[in-house]
């Protein structure tokens, strides 16, 4: 049976208590680097195709930042977390406090891409530690790269090991929510785990979820 056949509700929605977790996590480590009071939370998980991921992030040709790693140990498999450029522009401007900062006009301020990259690591750590915690399975973060680039190059980087499966993703949608004061701007973005073929069954018999045949 296909993949996406099998994978049920039931199964996403332990992925979205899980996502919320890490989320709580990834949003307590970045308030107190950066000495302000942010909220995150996972409205959705899904599974989607290759032609959806390109669409949730703006159609295959637009422009997106991405934060790419691969996933090491008993459940390999890779890893992105990908904003439309305006709203890492927003974000970007927000953690460093430089309005002009803009992904639209290369070069760009090392200072900013940075401060993306370190907020791709501590999303995708604390979502890591959270899937480790709850399924008890080894999971090694590789070192993050930063890219700015049409989706399609960029994910098909990271989609070429899955073809033989039908490139399926799971999709945590993440919101990251600062509050200044009484205001507060909210940042969307999308982390697309892209499991190994052999990983997804192991992943959701650790959960004790396992996927029928």
């Amino acid at each position: 049976m296909d993949l996406v056949n099998r994978i049920k509700d039931y199964h996403l929605d332990i992925l979205k208590e899980v996502g919320n977790i890490g989320a709580g996590h990834a949003a307590t480590a970045l308030s107190n680097l950066l000495n302000k009071t942010i909220d995150m939370k996972v409205p959705a998980v899904r599974l989607v195709s290759f032609n959806e991921i390109t669409e949730l992030v703006g159609g295959s040709e637009n422009v997106v930042a991405a934060i790419y790693l691969r996933i090491e140990g008993e459940v390999p498999g890779n890893m992105f977390f990908m904003l439309p450029v305006n709203e890492a522009n927003t974000l970007i401007q927000q953690l460093i406090g430089d309005e002009n900062f803009n992904l639209n006009h290369p070069p760009y301020p090392e200072l900013g891409l940075s401060a993306l990259q370190e907020v791709g690591n501590i999303l995708a750590g604390s979502y890591l530690s959270a899937l480790s915690d709850f399924t008890k399975l080894t999971l090694q973060p590789s070192v993050p790269a930063l890219s700015v680039d049409m989706a399609i190059a960029i994910l098909s980087y990271g989609l070429l090991e899955l073809s033989q499966v039908g490139d399926y993703a799971i999709v945590i949608e993440t919101e990251i929510l600062e509050i200044v004061d009484e205001s507060s701007h909210k940042t969307k973005g999308h982390f697309f785990l892209l499991p190994d073929p052999d990983s997804y069954e192991k992943i959701f018999h650790a959960l004790g979820v396992p996927i029928d045949e």
